[in-house]
């Protein structure tokens, strides 16, 4: 009996793929046997990422360098990577960005530049991959929420980053209803605290709030969070779409 979990044969495109949870995601994919399209908007690091990943697990990478608020770059990035492989199988939108302050203290400009990148461009990219999905009459969309999509973090402010990833899972489940019969599957991964550069998760300022108030008392690192991505990517959900998987260590349980 197939692997269910494996993912030889099929190409997956991830983006914000040189570093983070992205990086993270993109080898994961590679590890369970699909080519990896890395995008980014930084060439070299883009390029070190696919190198590092292609001499680890084998598969094959390619990079598209581009910027997923720039729809001109979004259509070129889906064309190059559809021309490259002949196919794409898998979609992770994990570009995102984030800005903290108080709500009376967020300049219109940052709180625009969170939706940008965190739903707009999510929704371009998207909008580039699903007709050659359609065609197939397969795929699998994996959008990168996270449980401030759910909850409202505490002390660090950041309410357009938290409005801008329930934004996605909301557009996660109209997605996965519309594209159910084309046989696309669209679901949101949630994850909770993971230590990246982004995220100050390991100061001792925020430790009360962000570790002792999660069950499991402590933050995940990139790599255990990324299986999350796998399964969702795979046929071992085919009967998911529509769904945010939570992946916090139990913090929204309260």
């Amino acid at each position: 009996m197939r692997d269910p979990f494996r993912l030889d044969g099929r190409t997956a495109l991830v983006t914000g793929a040189n570093r983070g949870l992205g990086r993270a995601f993109a080898q994961a994919l590679a590890e369970a046997g699909a080519d990896v399209v890395l995008v980014g908007r930084d060439d070299a690091r883009n390029r070190a990422a696919a190198d590092e990943i292609a001499a680890s697990t084998g598969r094959r990478t390619t990079v598209c360098t581009g910027d997923v608020t720039d729809r001109d770059d979004v259509l070129r990035i889906a064309g190059e990577a559809i021309e490259a492989h002949g196919r794409l199988d898998v979609l992770v939108n994990n570009a995102g960005t984030c800005f903290h302050g108080r709500a009376l203290e967020v300049p219109d400009e940052e709180f625009d530049e969170v939706f940008e990148v965190n739903v707009s461009g999510l929704w371009r990219m998207t909008k580039a991959v699903a007709p050659h999905m359609i065609e197939a009459e397969r795929g699998s969309i994996v959008n990168i929420g996270s449980m401030s999509g759910l909850v409202v973090n505490r002390p660090q402010w950041q309410p357009a980053y938290n409005a801008s990833k329930a934004a996605v899972h909301q557009l996660t489940k109209s997605l996965a209803a519309e594209w159910a019969p084309y046989g696309i599957r669209v679901n949101a991964l949630a994850p909770g605290y993971v230590k990246t550069e982004m995220a100050p998760v390991d100061e001792p300022r925020f430790r009360q709030h962000w570790i002792e108030d999660a069950p499991m008392r402590r933050y995940a690192t990139p790599e255990e969070i990324a299986p999350s991505v796998v399964y969702l990517a795979s046929d071992a959900s085919s009967f998911t779409t529509g769904s945010v998987l939570v992946a916090d260590g139990g913090y929204t349980v309260h």
